[in-house]
């Protein structure tokens, strides 16, 4: 068993990096968001799923043509190759995981 303490991954962005490819093969990676109001991601898509946990704060999902509110407790499940993004659009921190089924993030960008 590995332990990874949080401060030992990289933030980037509004988040801490766990790439499961780094870490002995592991088949999944994820971001633990810490997002400020009004920020969020650019349109975009993956090739494997995607599953998010909300831990605290509000977000809107943009998913296809639909448009979701998420709140703590909720499970978002974006589906491979869904166009999709978020924005924190409560008036704290946002916190999630959202956790990709792949070893390493693989991103197609799909807006500047």
């Amino acid at each position: 068993m590995d332990t990874i303490h949080q401060s030992a991954l990289p933030f980037v962005g509004m988040s801490y990096e766990f790439v499961g490819a780094d870490h002995g093969s592991t088949a999944i990676s994820f971001f633990l968001v810490n997002s400020d109001p009004g920020r969020g991601t650019r349109l975009h898509k993956h090739d494997y799923d995607e599953v998010v946990y909300v831990i605290e704060g509000r977000s809107t999902w943009t998913v296809g043509e639909t448009v979701r509110y998420a709140s703590p407790g909720d499970i978002l499940i974006v589906r491979a190759g869904e166009p999709h993004k978020f924005e924190n659009s409560g008036d704290g921190v946002l916190r999630q995981i959202d956790i990709h089924l792949n070893g390493k993030f693989e991103t197609t960008w799909l807006e500047e």
